[in-house]
């Protein structure tokens, strides 16, 4: 038995230090939790209030249509009407309140494969491409305006427009 105690020192040293760690966890835990947590489960009961305090990030399409009011006409009788317009040009809450932030005018090829990548998954009459083979890799508005897909492309004169 005396061959088992002659590390002592050791074994007090690992056992003080499982100990602090094991202090200091519980005290870490008590800080950072809130006050509330736990009292619905892993709910909070303040976590819907503190949500509505956040800065929204995104305008929603009647903000986007006070200005472009063009877009209106330019959708009309398009599959992408009904796409919010932050869908494909991202959060532009800023931009809505200050027209001088420019947004970053997406990627049509990358933006439309998004959705219109072939998927098994997706239903049969959803438009659905593969990018490998269709246009060979071109990007989508050479051949698709972006909010009316079903027509062809645009005319170079609203495209230097939109520039």
């Amino acid at each position: 038995m005396r061959h088992l105690m002659k590390d002592k020192e050791h074994l007090f040293r690992m056992a003080a230090l499982f100990v602090g760690g094991i202090v200091l966890f519980v005290i870490v835990r008590a800080v950072m939790l809130p006050k509330d947590f736990g009292k619905l489960g892993h709910y909070r009961p303040g976590a819907l209030e503190d949500n509505a305090k956040r800065v929204p990030v995104f305008a929603g399409k009647p903000a986007c249509l006070e200005c472009h009011t063009d877009m209106i006409e330019r959708q009309k009788g398009s599959k992408h009407a009904a796409i919010n317009c932050e869908a494909c040009h991202w959060a532009l809450s800023k931009h809505a309140a200050d027209p001088s932030v420019k947004p970053v005018r997406p990627d049509a090829k990358a933006i439309c494969l998004v959705c219109h990548t072939a998927n098994v998954a997706k239903p049969k009459k959803f438009p659905q491409i593969d990018p490998k083979t269709h246009m060979e890799g071109g990007p989508c508005n050479e051949c698709h305006q972006p909010h009316h897909p079903e027509k062809g492309p645009e005319k170079p004169a609203v495209q230097e427009a939109k520039k």
